[in-house]
């Protein structure tokens, strides 16, 4: 039996599919398990077909490829914002979203526009970043009527300017980034006052087709993962809706029963948030790097990661 230990779970809602689809064969399976979670919502324009431009980024192939991204996410959401108009996802769904926070969940603002934040954020100036913030932040209070409490960084891209918005709108805490435990990121000179909680396991996404890793044993590999870092304090595992909430649930919930069965506890991300606090984090840089698996560079803790 392991010690008890948080495991945040941080769902990222990233497509109008995943909404109406995803979500509520999630929230289903969380009421059915008596398990926590918080839902970030991508609340603005549905441009997926526009990240197939990534197709010349350095593995962005090869993920491609392993993740069978046509049977997860299929061909209309592919299309939105390349043959077909984008769909407002706050909108079209947000009836749904009301309902998760109805039913008892947490949640908070992944993006405004997924492709635009995640493409664009991390050489962006501090007027395109406030533009684009805002403009997830005035769609959530449309959707919810009442402003987020933090705030999930679509792909794990941010910047400096973004990092002072989530201080200056007040938000409790953020998780931004990849790393190893929580921190508060250095600002300069300074440490922001909102704690971030890095995503510290590896994805479902990230894992799939490595190391003869696939939809039968990929919960294993994760847990195993998870009861190595248990004794490191507040954990957070990503999952997507269009992923775990789809033809990846069945993995999902076996995953989820290893940790109930070995004594951990998955939960909403305020309550690994409060679980943070009881030791001080420490004050460090929000650097960029590469982690197996994903392509690209993504928002990284700069105390380094352990191998995935």
């Amino acid at each position: 039996m392991l010690e008890r230990a948080p495991i945040g779970l941080k769902v990222d809602v990233d497509t109008l599919r995943g909404t109406r689809e995803g979500v509520p064969r999630l929230m289903a399976l969380f009421k059915r398990l008596g398990v926590e979670a918080t839902f970030y919502f991508s609340v603005g324009p549905d441009h997926t077909g526009r990240a197939l431009r990534r197709v010349f980024r350095r593995g962005f192939a090869r993920k491609v490829a392993r993740t069978s991204v046509f049977k997860h996410y299929g061909l209309k959401t592919l299309l939105y914002g390349v043959l077909l108009p984008g769909p407002d996802i706050g909108r079209a769904a947000g009836d749904v979203m009301r309902r998760v926070r109805d039913a008892g969940f947490e949640v908070g603002l992944h993006t405004f526009d997924h492709v635009r934040w995640q493409d664009g954020v991390a050489g962006a100036g501090e007027a395109w970043t406030r533009r684009e913030f805002e403009r997830g932040l005035r769609a959530f209070e449309r959707v919810f009527g009442a402003p987020p409490d933090s705030h999930a960084a679509a792909g794990w891209q941010i910047n400096a300017h973004a990092l002072a918005l989530e201080a200056e709108y007040g938000l409790h805490y953020a998780s931004d980034t990849r790393g190893s435990g929580p921190f508060f990121p250095l600002l300069g000179d300074r440490a922001s006052a909102v704690l971030q909680l890095p995503t510290t396991l590896p994805t479902f996404d990230e894992l799939l087709g490595r190391d003869g890793i696939d939809e039968h044993n990929i919960a294993e590999a994760v847990f195993r993962r998870s009861a190595g870092a248990a004794a490191a304090g507040v954990q957070v595992f990503t999952l997507h809706a269009e992923l775990e909430g789809g033809q990846l649930l069945g993995a999902f919930e076996a995953l989820l029963t290893k940790w109930r069965d070995a004594g951990l506890a998955p939960t909403c991300m305020a309550t690994a948030h409060a679980a943070a606090l009881r030791h001080p984090p420490p004050a460090q840089r929000v650097v960029m790097g590469e982690i197996p698996g994903r392509s690209g560079h993504l928002a990284l803790q700069d105390a380094g990661l352990a191998p995935a």
